[in-house]
């Protein structure tokens, strides 16, 4: 299918975003055809340089979060903290689709960039919203990252937790990426809504509404009173057969035995106890459950007697259902990610691999990986586009109001 035929061809996006969450879902858009236009300030996307700037993140040679969080976009630099850079954003977004925005209330507030402001310049815009803590409330104005509203307010990092030991620091972005899924949602809602009324729409969401819905069993289970202490360690589980073990080449398996009575004696038969199918011990599930620190040392020791691949095929013959907990530098040689497509080839000379966004379509592919923009690299042409002069071009560069 040629570009042309992507579901979203045609449709013209400002990413006047930074980071990742934001500019996450502006990616989505352009993988299924968005022209995706991404507006920064002079100094650049943070996002641009956050491989240097985080103790967190994997050292490359390759600028790959850019590449990822920027791919198929075009680049214009614009400074919105002057009068005539401020005007030629008018001017984009009167020509504009979607317009996506993660400054917090008074910046936007300050900027006049909030939805009323961009709705002026062009009713039918769909204006998408992100921040931390959401649109009101006595948070609403502080400024949210993924670990501090997604994880740490929602709960979900105290949830995670094995009783006596800190809560753990997520890995970076965990939670942008999954709540750009939602902002990419509200916009395409917001999208069929205008193809009815012709009318367009402000839609939002923030990193706290989307880190409480992922938490969603046990915040839900605080709101009707109901609590579960921290985890206990692996070492006495709370369910033998819902519990991590490793192997004897060091990989860990995740078991997850939902209905126990019909899978235990499969489990018996791979570890090769079938003496365990007489014990009175684990004769039924609450005994299972009242023994289980006894069943969680036996299975431990089992599970370390022998390589993964070995207990890989004994689970997958007694149909046990389990996991292995791969590692990150598994991911380049799992072949079952790139068969269902979550890791596609890209036109990026430096990253030649990617990762797909997770959507799949039926009737369509997406638009394969291209080059991010170099800072300001689109400035001229989409100027132009919108319907600047040369002449004015060269004014706004001039005034330092376009880089």
């Amino acid at each position: 299918m040629s570009e042309s035929g992507l579901p979203l061809a045609g449709l013209r996006v400002l990413d006047i975003s930074s980071f990742i969450a934001a500019p996450a879902a502006a990616v989505v858009l352009g993988d299924w055809g968005a022209d995706v236009i991404k507006v920064e300030s002079p100094e650049g996307d943070p996002n641009r340089r956050i491989m240097h700037d985080s103790s967190n993140y994997p050292k490359a040679e390759v600028n790959y979060p850019w590449l990822m969080d920027s791919r198929n976009k075009r680049s214009i630099v614009l400074d919105l903290k002057n009068a005539d850079g401020r005007a030629a954003l008018d001017r984009l977004i009167a020509v504009s689709d979607v317009l996506i925005c993660n400054f917090p209330p008074p910046v936007r507030d300050k900027l006049s960039l909030g939805y009323e402001d961009a709705k002026r310049a062009n009713p039918r815009l769909i204006y998408a919203s992100l921040t931390g803590y959401g649109e009101s409330g006595p948070d609403r104005d502080r400024p949210g990252f993924d670990v501090t509203a997604y994880f740490a307010r929602s709960g979900l990092l105290d949830a995670q937790r094995y009783e006596g030991g800190p809560p753990g620091v997520p890995v970076p972005a965990q939670g942008d990426r999954a709540t750009a899924m939602t902002l990419v949602s509200a916009i395409l809602m917001a999208l069929l809504h205008r193809g009815k009324t012709g009318e367009g729409a402000w839609v939002g969401t923030s990193l706290l509404a989307n880190g409480l819905w992922s938490c969603g069993v046990v915040a839900q289970a605080a709101l009707v009173g109901a609590y579960l202490p921290h985890r206990p360690p692996p070492e006495r589980p709370r369910s033998a057969l819902g519990n991590i073990y490793r192997t004897s080449d060091d990989r860990w398996l995740q078991l997850t035995i939902v209905r126990e009575d019909k899978m235990w004696p499969g489990i018996c038969a791979t570890v090769e106890r079938h003496d365990l199918l007489t014990d009175p011990r684990f004769a039924t599930m609450p005994e299972r459950r009242r023994h289980s620190e006894e069943l969680a040392t036996i299975l431990r020791r089992a599970f370390a007697s022998r390589h993964y691949e070995h207990w890989r095929a004994a689970l997958a013959e007694h149909g046990i259902t389990f996991g292995v907990i791969s590692r990150p530098q598994d991911v380049p040689g799992d072949e079952q990610a790139v068969a269902c497509g979550a890791v596609v080839d890209s036109a990026i000379t430096d990253m030649p691999r990617t990762l797909a966004n997770p959507i799949k379509l039926g009737f369509a592919e997406p638009r394969m990986a291209k080059q991010a923009p170099a800072l300001g690299q689109h400035s001229t042409e989409i100027l132009a586009e919108a319907g600047l002069s040369a002449i004015e071009i060269e004014a706004l560069r001039k005034s330092g109001a376009v880089r």
